[in-house]
């Protein structure tokens, strides 16, 4: 899959190839060489055409008649022009059938793109899915707010669902980020920024960030737990907190829990 920066939209793209004896038999590259010889008739002139060297193309068209079950290219000798290369009436026909195949590959990619829909949200997914950093909670959202201070600006943004997450990063990485409202952005924060408690929902904490919901996994060890917090629209939120903290709070699955942390543990990152 590829897509261009210039108008952002997503595309799909393939290439063929037939195999023979488990090995690449004919493909794009060697097709395109085969039609040059067909065209020119001179393996130089192609093989210039194509951007290979004289040799290489020696090298694949002795290969791919070596392999085809008869050959697809002929080489001449003596005559008035001194010889040259042509393709056999074999060659003539696998390029035709190859062009149909070619033609029917285009046609199903353009099948699956119109199913596809929206391919952007696809391509922005597989960004996502791609990027790794040690952080164990990595959220996707949109820039909902910026408040500018003197020295540091808080930016909050709004997750799947409607969650949000608050944010406190330096000027000079705003600037850095290019934050601006309605921009995609990253919100990153590590499990061991992230504080678990039971029945927040009134309370009053100097920390920004608190979201409450069910707690789904919890992993027990003989110092620390790891408990995985679903807050809502898809959104979970992994701590790892004492295992005393863990029993004190008698935490369990499908329990309900509450997540705490500060903006200023909050990462923020673009793509």
């Amino acid at each position: 899959m590829k897509t261009s920066r210039n108008d952002s939209k997503l595309g799909l793209s393939g290439a063929v190839w037939l195999n023979k004896e488990d090995r690449k038999f004919l493909g794009g590259d060697r097709i395109s060489l085969l039609e040059q010889i067909g065209e020119l008739g001179s393996i130089t002139k192609a093989a210039k055409a194509v951007g290979v060297s004289y040799k290489t193309a020696w090298d694949l068209v002795n290969m791919i008649n070596n392999l085809a079950d008869k050959p697809l290219v002929d080489r001449l000798t003596g005559g008035k022009g001194g010889g040259g290369t042509t393709l056999t009436a074999e060659g003539k026909k696998v390029l035709q059938e190859f062009q149909i195949i070619q033609e029917e590959h285009r046609k199903f990619l353009d099948n699956i793109a119109g199913k596809l829909g929206d391919a952007n949200n696809l391509y922005q997914l597989l960004r996502r899915i791609a990027m790794k950093v040690s952080a164990r909670n990595v959220f996707a959202g949109t820039v909902a707010r910026i408040v500018i201070g003197a020295v540091n600006t808080e930016v909050e943004l709004t997750l799947k669902g409607g969650a949000t997450i608050a944010a406190i990063v330096t000027n000079g990485a705003m600037d850095n980020l290019d934050l601006q409202v309605g921009k995609d952005a990253y919100a990153i924060i590590k499990s061991s920024s992230v504080i678990v408690g039971t029945d927040l929902h009134d309370a009053k904490l100097s920390a920004r960030n608190l979201m409450c919901g069910t707690v789904t996994k919890i992993i027990e060890g003989p110092v620390s737990a790891e408990v995985d917090v679903e807050v809502g629209g898809g959104n979970t939120v992994s701590a790892v907190i004492t295992h005393e903290s863990s029993r004190n709070l008698g935490l369990v699955v499908g329990g309900h829990a509450c997540v705490i942390f500060k903006a200023s543990s909050v990462i923020l990152g673009v793509s």
